[in-house]
């Protein structure tokens, strides 16, 4: 049985200790990042968007346009760096478009 605290916590406290508790995060995180790409990238880039998966802390995403691809690479670095302040951490050191 679940231990019982009988101070008074706020809700966020207690969401973040639920998550820390179960060990969330990594997933939560994953869901956090395809929203984070989404409202960063806008709709041109999301329409040839077809995948956005997190592994670790590689961010790989599948364009189906190779000219879109192409553009993005020379800027990966600034995506990067957008969607970790974004997400208010540093959880993307690498980005690898397919």
């Amino acid at each position: 049985m679940p231990k019982r605290n009988n101070e008074h916590i706020s809700i966020s406290d207690a969401l973040k200790e639920f998550v820390e508790t179960n060990k969330l995060e990594k997933g939560l995180n994953k869901v956090n990042v395809a929203d984070a790409w989404a409202k960063l990238m806008g709709n041109g880039v999301n329409n040839y968007t077809t995948v956005v998966n997190l592994e670790r802390d590689t961010l790989y995403v599948q364009l189906s346009s190779s000219v879109l691809r192409e553009e993005l690479s020379y800027g990966k670095q600034k995506i990067i760096n957008m969607l970790n302040e974004e997400l208010g951490k540093e959880i993307i050191k690498k980005l690898i478009l397919r």
